[in-house]
Protein backbone atom coordinates (compact mmCIF):
# COMPACT_ATOMS: atom_id res chain seq x y z
CA UNK A 1 0.00 0.00 0.00
CA UNK A 2 1.27 3.44 -0.89
CA UNK A 3 0.00 6.29 1.25
CA UNK A 4 0.79 9.96 0.90
CA UNK A 5 -0.23 13.23 2.45
CA UNK A 6 -0.07 16.80 1.23
CA UNK A 7 0.53 19.82 3.43
CA UNK A 8 -1.89 22.58 2.55
CA UNK A 9 -1.58 25.57 4.82
CA UNK A 10 -1.20 24.40 8.40
CA UNK A 11 -3.48 21.35 8.11
CA UNK A 12 -2.35 17.85 7.27
CA UNK A 13 -4.88 16.47 4.85
CA UNK A 14 -5.53 12.77 4.28
CA UNK A 15 -5.34 11.98 0.60
CA UNK A 16 -7.87 9.24 1.27
CA UNK A 17 -10.40 12.07 1.14
CA UNK A 18 -9.38 13.11 -2.38
CA UNK A 19 -11.40 11.03 -4.83
CA UNK A 20 -8.88 10.81 -7.68
CA UNK A 21 -6.08 8.25 -8.21
CA UNK A 22 -3.28 10.66 -9.19
CA UNK A 23 -2.87 14.41 -9.32
CA UNK A 24 -0.44 17.28 -8.92
CA UNK A 25 -0.79 19.63 -5.92
CA UNK A 26 1.21 22.85 -5.74
CA UNK A 27 3.69 21.50 -8.28
CA UNK A 28 4.28 18.26 -6.37
CA UNK A 29 3.28 14.86 -7.69
CA UNK A 30 1.40 12.81 -5.13
CA UNK A 31 -0.15 9.35 -5.15
CA UNK A 32 -3.68 9.45 -3.84
CA UNK A 33 -5.11 6.62 -1.75
CA UNK A 34 -8.83 5.97 -1.53
CA UNK A 35 -8.77 2.82 0.61
CA UNK A 36 -11.00 4.29 3.32
CA UNK A 37 -8.60 4.02 6.28
CA UNK A 38 -9.35 6.63 8.98
CA UNK A 39 -6.88 9.39 9.75
CA UNK A 40 -6.85 11.22 13.06
CA UNK A 41 -6.92 14.98 12.52
CA UNK A 42 -7.44 17.93 14.76
CA UNK A 43 -10.73 19.75 14.36
CA UNK A 44 -9.04 22.52 12.42
CA UNK A 45 -7.25 19.99 10.24
CA UNK A 46 -10.46 18.06 9.54
CA UNK A 47 -12.31 21.20 8.50
CA UNK A 48 -9.48 22.10 6.15
CA UNK A 49 -9.56 18.59 4.79
CA UNK A 50 -13.30 18.85 4.19
CA UNK A 51 -12.79 22.03 2.18
CA UNK A 52 -10.04 20.41 0.09
CA UNK A 53 -12.26 17.39 -0.56
CA UNK A 54 -15.13 19.56 -1.79
CA UNK A 55 -12.81 21.54 -4.06
CA UNK A 56 -11.49 18.37 -5.68
CA UNK A 57 -14.98 16.92 -6.14
CA UNK A 58 -16.20 20.14 -7.78
CA UNK A 59 -13.14 20.33 -10.03
CA UNK A 60 -13.30 16.72 -11.17
CA UNK A 61 -17.09 16.85 -11.69
CA UNK A 62 -16.48 19.42 -14.40
CA UNK A 63 -14.13 17.17 -16.31
CA UNK A 64 -14.61 14.89 -19.28
CA UNK A 65 -17.93 13.46 -18.01
CA UNK A 66 -19.75 16.77 -17.99
CA UNK A 67 -22.65 16.93 -20.42
CA UNK A 68 -22.02 19.88 -22.78
CA UNK A 69 -24.63 22.66 -22.67
CA UNK A 70 -27.28 22.65 -25.35
CA UNK A 71 -27.29 25.28 -28.05
CA UNK A 72 -29.10 28.36 -26.78
CA UNK A 73 -29.11 27.08 -23.22
CA UNK A 74 -29.49 29.86 -20.67
CA UNK A 75 -28.79 27.99 -17.45
CA UNK A 76 -26.34 29.95 -15.30
CA UNK A 77 -24.26 28.33 -12.56
CA UNK A 78 -22.75 30.11 -9.58
CA UNK A 79 -20.29 28.25 -7.39
CA UNK A 80 -18.98 28.98 -3.94
CA UNK A 81 -17.65 27.01 -0.99
CA UNK A 82 -21.20 25.99 -0.08
CA UNK A 83 -22.36 24.35 -3.33
CA UNK A 84 -23.68 25.45 -6.71
CA UNK A 85 -26.70 27.57 -7.64
CA UNK A 86 -28.56 26.97 -10.93
CA UNK A 87 -30.79 29.70 -12.34
CA UNK A 88 -32.01 31.14 -15.62
CA UNK A 89 -29.62 33.80 -16.89
CA UNK A 90 -32.28 35.64 -18.89
CA UNK A 91 -34.61 35.97 -15.91
CA UNK A 92 -31.85 37.41 -13.74
CA UNK A 93 -30.77 39.79 -16.51
CA UNK A 94 -34.36 41.04 -16.71
CA UNK A 95 -34.29 41.38 -12.90
CA UNK A 96 -37.08 38.81 -12.55
CA UNK A 97 -35.40 36.99 -9.72
CA UNK A 98 -36.83 33.54 -8.95
CA UNK A 99 -38.44 33.44 -5.51
CA UNK A 100 -38.50 29.67 -5.01
CA UNK A 101 -35.33 28.05 -3.64
CA UNK A 102 -34.94 24.32 -4.33
CA UNK A 103 -32.28 22.62 -2.20
CA UNK A 104 -30.99 19.32 -3.61
CA UNK A 105 -29.21 16.90 -1.25
CA UNK A 106 -27.04 13.93 -2.29
CA UNK A 107 -26.94 10.48 -0.73
CA UNK A 108 -24.17 8.39 0.78
CA UNK A 109 -20.75 8.66 -0.89
CA UNK A 110 -22.38 11.15 -3.26
CA UNK A 111 -21.71 14.73 -4.24
CA UNK A 112 -23.45 17.81 -5.61
CA UNK A 113 -22.83 16.55 -9.15
CA UNK A 114 -25.34 13.70 -8.57
CA UNK A 115 -28.20 16.18 -9.06
CA UNK A 116 -26.73 18.00 -12.08
CA UNK A 117 -29.23 16.64 -14.61
CA UNK A 118 -32.29 17.26 -12.43
CA UNK A 119 -31.11 20.77 -11.54
CA UNK A 120 -30.72 21.69 -15.20
CA UNK A 121 -34.18 20.34 -16.06
CA UNK A 122 -35.73 22.30 -13.20
CA UNK A 123 -34.35 25.58 -14.50
CA UNK A 124 -35.19 24.81 -18.13
CA UNK A 125 -38.82 23.97 -17.34
CA UNK A 126 -39.34 26.67 -14.69
CA UNK A 127 -36.85 29.36 -15.76
CA UNK A 128 -38.27 32.35 -13.91
CA UNK A 129 -39.71 30.39 -11.00
CA UNK A 130 -36.90 28.51 -9.26
CA UNK A 131 -33.29 28.79 -8.28
CA UNK A 132 -31.74 25.41 -7.56
CA UNK A 133 -29.01 24.94 -4.99
CA UNK A 134 -27.05 21.68 -5.10
CA UNK A 135 -25.73 21.11 -1.60
CA UNK A 136 -22.04 20.32 -1.28
CA UNK A 137 -21.45 20.25 2.47
CA UNK A 138 -21.86 16.46 2.75
CA UNK A 139 -19.96 14.68 0.02
CA UNK A 140 -17.77 11.63 -0.39
CA UNK A 141 -16.57 10.29 3.00
CA UNK A 142 -18.23 13.16 4.85
CA UNK A 143 -21.45 11.14 4.43
CA UNK A 144 -20.07 8.68 7.02
CA UNK A 145 -20.22 11.27 9.82
CA UNK A 146 -23.78 10.51 10.89
CA UNK A 147 -27.22 11.93 10.12
CA UNK A 148 -27.07 14.49 12.92
CA UNK A 149 -23.69 16.03 12.06
CA UNK A 150 -24.56 16.05 8.36
CA UNK A 151 -27.90 17.65 9.17
CA UNK A 152 -26.21 20.42 11.12
CA UNK A 153 -23.88 21.13 8.21
CA UNK A 154 -26.80 21.20 5.77
CA UNK A 155 -28.75 23.60 7.99
CA UNK A 156 -25.77 25.96 8.12
CA UNK A 157 -25.37 25.79 4.34
CA UNK A 158 -29.06 26.53 3.70
CA UNK A 159 -28.94 29.55 6.02
CA UNK A 160 -25.89 30.83 4.14
CA UNK A 161 -27.71 30.46 0.80
CA UNK A 162 -30.78 32.30 2.12
CA UNK A 163 -28.61 35.16 3.35
CA UNK A 164 -26.93 35.32 -0.06
CA UNK A 165 -30.30 35.23 -1.90
CA UNK A 166 -32.54 37.74 -0.12
CA UNK A 167 -35.06 37.62 -3.00
CA UNK A 168 -36.23 34.05 -2.27
CA UNK A 169 -39.55 33.64 -0.47
CA UNK A 170 -40.30 29.90 -0.68
CA UNK A 171 -38.22 26.78 -0.14
CA UNK A 172 -38.38 23.12 -1.17
CA UNK A 173 -36.08 20.13 -0.60
CA UNK A 174 -35.28 17.29 -3.01
CA UNK A 175 -33.08 14.55 -1.54
CA UNK A 176 -31.71 11.17 -2.57
CA UNK A 177 -31.14 8.13 -0.36
CA UNK A 178 -29.43 9.02 2.95
CA UNK A 179 -29.80 12.68 1.97
CA UNK A 180 -33.52 12.43 2.76
CA UNK A 181 -32.75 11.62 6.41
CA UNK A 182 -30.15 14.38 6.52
CA UNK A 183 -32.69 16.86 5.13
CA UNK A 184 -35.29 15.78 7.70
CA UNK A 185 -32.79 16.42 10.49
CA UNK A 186 -31.82 19.81 9.05
CA UNK A 187 -35.50 20.81 8.94
CA UNK A 188 -35.72 20.35 12.69
CA UNK A 189 -32.92 22.88 13.08
CA UNK A 190 -34.28 25.33 10.48
CA UNK A 191 -37.90 25.31 11.68
CA UNK A 192 -39.34 28.48 13.16
CA UNK A 193 -42.58 30.38 13.58
CA UNK A 194 -43.28 33.90 12.36
CA UNK A 195 -46.24 36.04 13.43
CA UNK A 196 -48.92 36.33 10.77
CA UNK A 197 -51.26 39.35 10.90
CA UNK A 198 -54.79 38.28 10.07
CA UNK A 199 -56.53 41.66 10.15
CA UNK A 200 -55.72 45.36 9.99
CA UNK A 201 -58.26 46.07 12.75
CA UNK A 202 -56.93 47.31 16.08
CA UNK A 203 -58.53 44.27 17.68
CA UNK A 204 -56.73 41.98 15.24
CA UNK A 205 -55.69 38.50 16.20
CA UNK A 206 -52.24 37.25 15.39
CA UNK A 207 -51.49 33.62 14.59
CA UNK A 208 -48.19 32.00 13.79
CA UNK A 209 -47.01 30.76 10.42
CA UNK A 210 -44.44 28.00 10.06
CA UNK A 211 -41.19 28.86 8.31
CA UNK A 212 -38.10 26.93 7.25
CA UNK A 213 -35.01 29.14 7.32
CA UNK A 214 -37.43 32.07 7.33
CA UNK A 215 -39.08 30.93 4.06
CA UNK A 216 -42.45 29.41 3.22
CA UNK A 217 -42.07 25.60 2.99
CA UNK A 218 -43.57 24.06 -0.14
CA UNK A 219 -42.31 20.61 -1.29
CA UNK A 220 -40.35 17.95 0.59
CA UNK A 221 -39.40 15.20 -1.85
CA UNK A 222 -37.25 12.12 -1.32
CA UNK A 223 -35.91 9.56 -3.79
CA UNK A 224 -35.12 6.06 -2.47
CA UNK A 225 -34.64 7.29 1.10
CA UNK A 226 -34.53 4.70 3.91
CA UNK A 227 -37.02 6.55 6.12
CA UNK A 228 -37.41 3.48 8.37
CA UNK A 229 -33.71 2.69 8.44
CA UNK A 230 -31.96 -0.28 6.84
CA UNK A 231 -32.53 -2.85 9.54
CA UNK A 232 -34.99 -5.66 9.00
CA UNK A 233 -35.89 -8.29 6.43
CA UNK A 234 -34.89 -7.16 2.91
CA UNK A 235 -34.49 -3.53 3.99
CA UNK A 236 -30.96 -3.75 2.59
CA UNK A 237 -31.76 -5.79 -0.54
CA UNK A 238 -28.23 -6.75 -1.57
CA UNK A 239 -28.10 -9.04 1.50
CA UNK A 240 -30.71 -11.13 -0.36
CA UNK A 241 -32.80 -11.66 2.77
CA UNK A 242 -30.26 -14.13 4.21
CA UNK A 243 -30.97 -14.18 7.99
CA UNK A 244 -27.31 -14.58 9.01
CA UNK A 245 -26.19 -11.61 6.92
CA UNK A 246 -29.10 -9.45 8.11
CA UNK A 247 -28.19 -10.23 11.75
CA UNK A 248 -24.53 -9.40 11.19
CA UNK A 249 -25.04 -6.20 9.19
CA UNK A 250 -26.06 -4.00 12.17
CA UNK A 251 -22.94 -5.14 14.05
CA UNK A 252 -20.52 -4.32 11.24
CA UNK A 253 -22.08 -1.42 9.31
CA UNK A 254 -20.23 1.22 11.33
CA UNK A 255 -16.90 -0.31 10.26
CA UNK A 256 -17.76 0.59 6.66
CA UNK A 257 -19.88 3.76 6.80
CA UNK A 258 -19.12 5.12 10.28
CA UNK A 259 -21.79 6.74 12.45
CA UNK A 260 -24.16 6.84 9.49
CA UNK A 261 -24.22 3.04 9.63
CA UNK A 262 -25.20 3.11 13.29
CA UNK A 263 -28.04 5.51 12.54
CA UNK A 264 -29.29 3.46 9.58
CA UNK A 265 -29.27 0.20 11.56
CA UNK A 266 -30.70 1.76 14.74
CA UNK A 267 -27.69 0.79 16.85
CA UNK A 268 -26.72 4.27 18.05
CA UNK A 269 -26.98 4.72 21.81
CA UNK A 270 -25.90 8.32 22.30
CA UNK A 271 -26.17 9.12 26.02
CA UNK A 272 -28.46 6.13 26.46
CA UNK A 273 -31.16 7.70 24.28
CA UNK A 274 -33.35 6.04 21.68
CA UNK A 275 -32.00 5.59 18.12
CA UNK A 276 -31.90 8.88 16.24
CA UNK A 277 -34.29 7.83 13.47
CA UNK A 278 -36.88 6.91 16.08
CA UNK A 279 -36.48 10.27 17.79
CA UNK A 280 -36.89 12.04 14.45
CA UNK A 281 -40.56 11.01 14.15
CA UNK A 282 -41.43 13.40 16.95
CA UNK A 283 -40.40 16.87 18.11
CA UNK A 284 -37.47 16.74 20.48
CA UNK A 285 -36.71 19.77 22.63
CA UNK A 286 -35.47 22.51 20.28
CA UNK A 287 -35.41 20.18 17.26
CA UNK A 288 -38.92 20.28 15.83
CA UNK A 289 -38.61 17.38 13.40
CA UNK A 290 -42.28 16.63 12.83
CA UNK A 291 -43.51 20.21 13.12
CA UNK A 292 -41.07 21.11 10.36
CA UNK A 293 -42.15 18.20 8.16
CA UNK A 294 -45.81 19.04 8.73
CA UNK A 295 -45.25 22.64 7.63
CA UNK A 296 -44.65 21.63 3.98
CA UNK A 297 -47.55 21.80 1.56
CA UNK A 298 -46.48 18.48 -0.02
CA UNK A 299 -44.41 15.51 1.08
CA UNK A 300 -43.52 12.98 -1.61
CA UNK A 301 -41.63 9.68 -1.38
CA UNK A 302 -40.37 8.19 -4.65
CA UNK A 303 -39.46 4.52 -4.17
CA UNK A 304 -38.02 1.78 -6.35
CA UNK A 305 -40.40 -1.18 -6.33
CA UNK A 306 -37.63 -3.53 -7.44
CA UNK A 307 -33.96 -3.78 -8.44
CA UNK A 308 -32.80 -1.25 -5.83
CA UNK A 309 -30.00 -3.14 -4.07
CA UNK A 310 -29.37 -0.41 -1.48
CA UNK A 311 -32.79 0.62 -0.14
CA UNK A 312 -35.84 -1.63 0.25
CA UNK A 313 -39.29 -0.78 -1.10
CA UNK A 314 -40.94 -0.67 2.33
CA UNK A 315 -38.49 1.70 3.96
CA UNK A 316 -38.36 4.10 0.99
CA UNK A 317 -42.15 4.24 0.61
CA UNK A 318 -42.90 4.29 4.39
CA UNK A 319 -45.20 1.27 4.29
CA UNK A 320 -45.79 -1.99 6.07
CA UNK A 321 -45.33 -5.17 4.06
CA UNK A 322 -49.06 -5.74 3.53
CA UNK A 323 -49.51 -2.13 2.38
CA UNK A 324 -47.28 -2.53 -0.67
CA UNK A 325 -49.22 -2.53 -3.96
CA UNK A 326 -49.66 -5.98 -5.49
CA UNK A 327 -48.42 -6.58 -9.05
CA UNK A 328 -51.90 -6.33 -10.53
CA UNK A 329 -52.13 -2.74 -9.23
CA UNK A 330 -48.88 -1.69 -10.88
CA UNK A 331 -49.60 -0.05 -14.22
CA UNK A 332 -47.46 1.65 -16.83
CA UNK A 333 -47.99 5.35 -17.35
CA UNK A 334 -47.93 6.50 -20.97
CA UNK A 335 -46.26 9.82 -20.17
CA UNK A 336 -43.96 8.57 -17.42
CA UNK A 337 -43.22 4.95 -18.39
CA UNK A 338 -41.35 4.05 -15.20
CA UNK A 339 -43.98 5.42 -12.80
CA UNK A 340 -46.08 2.36 -11.94
CA UNK A 341 -48.19 3.48 -8.96
CA UNK A 342 -49.14 6.76 -7.29
CA UNK A 343 -50.77 6.78 -3.87
CA UNK A 344 -52.09 9.96 -2.31
CA UNK A 345 -52.45 9.30 1.38
CA UNK A 346 -55.24 10.80 3.46
CA UNK A 347 -54.19 12.02 6.87
CA UNK A 348 -55.10 9.24 9.24
CA UNK A 349 -54.60 11.49 12.26
CA UNK A 350 -52.94 8.74 14.22
CA UNK A 351 -52.80 9.72 17.87
CA UNK A 352 -49.11 9.87 18.72
CA UNK A 353 -48.46 9.50 22.42
CA UNK A 354 -45.24 9.94 24.32
CA UNK A 355 -46.07 6.80 26.31
CA UNK A 356 -45.23 4.65 23.28
CA UNK A 357 -41.77 6.18 23.15
CA UNK A 358 -41.22 5.55 26.86
CA UNK A 359 -42.32 1.92 26.49
CA UNK A 360 -39.90 1.40 23.62
CA UNK A 361 -36.97 2.18 25.91
CA UNK A 362 -37.51 -1.18 27.59
CA UNK A 363 -37.56 -3.12 24.32
CA UNK A 364 -34.71 -5.33 23.19
CA UNK A 365 -32.87 -3.65 20.33
CA UNK A 366 -32.97 -6.92 18.36
CA UNK A 367 -36.74 -6.59 18.11
CA UNK A 368 -36.59 -3.89 15.43
CA UNK A 369 -40.17 -4.54 14.33
CA UNK A 370 -41.39 -2.39 17.19
CA UNK A 371 -39.08 0.46 16.18
CA UNK A 372 -40.20 0.25 12.56
CA UNK A 373 -43.85 0.33 13.59
CA UNK A 374 -43.21 3.40 15.77
CA UNK A 375 -41.49 5.18 12.87
CA UNK A 376 -44.33 4.38 10.49
CA UNK A 377 -46.90 5.65 12.97
CA UNK A 378 -44.87 8.79 13.61
CA UNK A 379 -44.37 9.64 9.94
CA UNK A 380 -48.05 8.89 9.26
CA UNK A 381 -48.99 11.96 11.28
CA UNK A 382 -48.66 13.86 8.00
CA UNK A 383 -49.89 13.17 4.47
CA UNK A 384 -47.49 11.53 2.02
CA UNK A 385 -47.69 11.04 -1.71
CA UNK A 386 -46.04 7.74 -2.53
CA UNK A 387 -44.75 7.29 -6.07
CA UNK A 388 -43.58 3.78 -6.95
CA UNK A 389 -41.03 3.38 -9.72
CA UNK A 390 -39.97 0.29 -11.66
CA UNK A 391 -37.16 -0.12 -14.19
CA UNK A 392 -38.05 -3.79 -14.72
CA UNK A 393 -37.69 -3.63 -18.51
CA UNK A 394 -34.80 -1.18 -18.53
CA UNK A 395 -31.22 -2.15 -19.24
CA UNK A 396 -30.33 0.17 -16.34
CA UNK A 397 -32.50 -1.71 -13.81
CA UNK A 398 -29.55 -3.14 -11.86
CA UNK A 399 -28.44 0.37 -10.95
CA UNK A 400 -31.97 1.53 -10.11
CA UNK A 401 -30.78 3.28 -6.94
CA UNK A 402 -28.88 5.78 -9.10
CA UNK A 403 -31.17 5.68 -12.12
CA UNK A 404 -34.16 6.98 -10.17
CA UNK A 405 -32.40 10.36 -9.78
CA UNK A 406 -30.38 10.24 -13.06
CA UNK A 407 -27.10 10.45 -11.19
CA UNK A 408 -25.24 10.38 -14.51
CA UNK A 409 -27.17 10.87 -17.73
CA UNK A 410 -24.79 8.58 -19.59
CA UNK A 411 -25.49 5.70 -17.22
CA UNK A 412 -28.94 6.49 -15.78
CA UNK A 413 -30.86 8.24 -18.58
CA UNK A 414 -33.90 5.95 -18.21
CA UNK A 415 -34.78 7.77 -14.99
CA UNK A 416 -35.42 11.05 -16.86
CA UNK A 417 -39.19 10.50 -16.85
CA UNK A 418 -39.12 10.21 -13.05
CA UNK A 419 -37.35 13.57 -12.82
CA UNK A 420 -39.92 15.09 -15.19
CA UNK A 421 -42.77 13.63 -13.12
CA UNK A 422 -41.35 15.38 -10.06
CA UNK A 423 -40.99 18.72 -11.87
CA UNK A 424 -44.40 18.54 -13.56
CA UNK A 425 -46.10 17.98 -10.19
CA UNK A 426 -43.97 20.49 -8.32
CA UNK A 427 -45.91 22.96 -6.22
CA UNK A 428 -44.73 26.50 -6.88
Amino acid sequence: MVAATSLLGNATVSLNDVPVPFCRVSGREVCLSNLGFPLKLSVEGKLSSDRVTRKWIRRMSRGCFKVPPEKGQKVEIESDTGGEDYFDAAAVTAKKYPEHLVVMVNGIIGSASDWRYAAEQFVKKLPDKVIVHRSECNSSKLTFDGVDLMGERLADEVLAVVRRRPEVRRISFVAHSLGGLVARYALGRLYGLLPEIESADTTQNCSTEARIAGLEPMNFITFATPHLGSRGHKQLPFLCGVPFLERRAPQTAHWIVGRSGKHLFLTDKDDGRLPLLLRMVNDENELKFMSALRSFKRRVAYANANYDHMVGWRTSSIRRQHELPTPNFLVKDGVYPHIVYVERDNNKNINWKDSSIIRSQTMDLEDCLFYVEEMIRGLAQVNWERVDVSFHKSRQRYIAHSTIQVKSYWLNSDGADVVFHMIDNFLL
